[in-house]
């Protein structure tokens, strides 16, 4: 019989989600650009922070 072996990785994940959903509503971001913040969030956020 083969055991089976749970293995937790960090959650570098789940920060993301949380940074990515806090952007598009910080930002108010429409639908596209939430989508295209998928990958670019950082940097969404960033601008909207230097320009303060």
């Amino acid at each position: 019989m083969d055991r089976i072996r749970i293995e937790n990785h960090g959650g570098i994940g789940l920060l993301w989600l949380i940074g990515w959903l806090f952007t598009t509503g910080y930002l108010g971001l429409g639908f596209w650009r939430a989508v295209l913040a998928l990958l670019i969030w950082p940097y969404d956020l960033g601008l909207a922070l230097a320009a303060q």
